[in-house]
């Protein structure tokens, strides 16, 4: 063999040989979305183009599921060995698979300074037993929506909304005599609900070691007390008994509640179906109580523990909640970023003379460094919260003092704790 033939050979060996290896390190790393399309179809491609773009070899397959059947769709296929590499979870169904060990610990695998990036209680809301278990995503506040005309006609000032629970009895009973309207209708019966007000109104929950509840207390019958004489009095609509959050849009729309409280996003739907009570419409923080927190609704971006490219998924966990693409997201959508530098965006900060939904953007975006996940990730989760809406209910409807009812759901909650 010629010299000339040998050199070229060996060439061609070496060429092959490294083609072979770049394809052999080419991954595909498939990501589950919760319901996102066809109505971010072409964002969630923008960040997955310029995330293959920035990570040669790398190719993200996206795989959207509707809401109702993605707990049900994941757990089959972790069940059967084939599950999605990285998943877009919420909080309470990221514990639970956190609880059975399936997902990464971030923790442990990303540097302090990526993790603080993130508003820190925001990123506390995914920490079970002491490991974090996904990056938080986009995020939502409440805000306090009110009727100005109503407040006006009952002679309360239009510019002062309540901030407290502590204010609402007086003024849901001089709206209700002087305009025969209700204050509003809260749902305080439903899916646990009542939780978060508790929280608010620092009512604590469990005991420390998490193994008892620890809500019977002379301040938790005071202010469930409050909402019954509120009920009585008709200052809250008996359909507080049996319906929630949709039910109070609805007596808000129809200019029959003075108050809503409600995620931004649905000043638009306001604005479509009633445009009268819109205009009327004024935007304020989030009631509370005397622990002054803000609740907050946290999406996920979670690694599966069994995938087989940990690190790439990681980085495209990263990369879609980075700062840009979050910002880009929240001028699409009515969201809030999980991440302190896109929150301090002028987006979010310089709207003094903006529309009413800029206005929303702004007080629910002032709220994050105060915002926490109210209720703590707990198994059984939904028996719980039905022990927690039956005592509303029998409180309620007189059917036990609230003393009785709190007692019964604290013995309830402590039979559920111990299984």
């Amino acid at each position: 063999m010629s010299k000339k033939l040998l050199v070229f050979s060996m060439l061609l060996f070496f060429v092959f040989s490294f083609s072979f290896v770049v394809a052999a390190e080419d991954v595909t790393v498939e990501f589950w979305t919760m319901q996102l399309k066809p109505t971010f179809t072409d964002y969630i491609n923008g960040v997955i183009e310029d995330f293959e773009a920035e990570n040669p070899g790398v190719e993200i397959d996206w795989v959207d599921v509707p809401w109702a059947d993605m707990e049900k769709k994941l757990l089959s296929s972790a069940a059967a060995g084939n599950a999605p590499d990285v998943a877009n979870l919420n909080v309470p169904f990221s514990m639970q698979i956190a609880e059975l060990g399936g997902l990464v610990d971030m923790d442990k695998n990303l540097s302090e300074d990526v993790k603080d990036k993130y508003f820190e209680s925001v990123w506390s809301s995914n920490t079970y037993d002491g490991q974090t278990h996904a990056i938080p995503w986009y995020l939502s506040t409440s805000i306090t929506m009110y009727n100005s005309q109503i407040f006006a006609e009952a002679g309360l000032d239009p510019e002062a909304p309540p901030a407290r629970y502590s204010e609402l009895t007086e003024m849901g009973r001089q709206i209700k005599e002087e305009t025969g309207k209700y204050l509003m209708l809260p749902p305080i019966a439903e899916t646990g609900r009542y939780l978060e007000y508790m929280v608010r109104q620092g009512i604590p929950l469990l005991n420390e070691d998490r193994t008892e509840a620890a809500f019977n207390t002379e301040k938790s019958v005071e202010f469930l007390e409050m909402w019954v004489e509120m009920f009585e009095e008709g200052i809250i609509p008996r359909e507080t008994v049996t319906e929630g959050h949709n039910a109070a849009v609805d007596l808000y729309q129809s200019n029959q509640a003075a108050i809503l409280l409600t995620g931004p996003q649905f000043l638009d739907r306001i604005k479509e179906n009633a445009p009268g009570i819109y205009e009327n419409t004024e935007v304020a923080p989030e009631i509370t109580g005397e622990a002054n927190k803000v609740g907050v609704a946290v999406m996920n971006i979670a690694v599966l523990k069994d995938t087989e490219h940990k690190e790439e998924s990681i980085e495209f966990a990263k990369f879609i909640t980075n700062n840009k693409n979050q910002l880009d997201f929240a001028k699409i959508v009515t969201i809030l970023p999980s991440t302190k530098e896109a929150a301090a965006d002028p987006f979010f900060t310089d709207v003094e003379s903006g529309s009413k939904s800029d206005m929303a953007r702004k007080v629910s975006a002032e709220q994050l460094d105060r915002a926490v996940n109210l209720v703590p990730p707990l198994s059984n989760q939904n028996q719980l919260n039905e022990a927690i809406n039956q005592m509303v209910q029998n409180a309620l409807l007189g059917e036990k003092t609230a003393a009785e009812a709190i007692a019964d759901a604290e013995a309830e909650w402590n039979r559920i704790l111990a299984e």
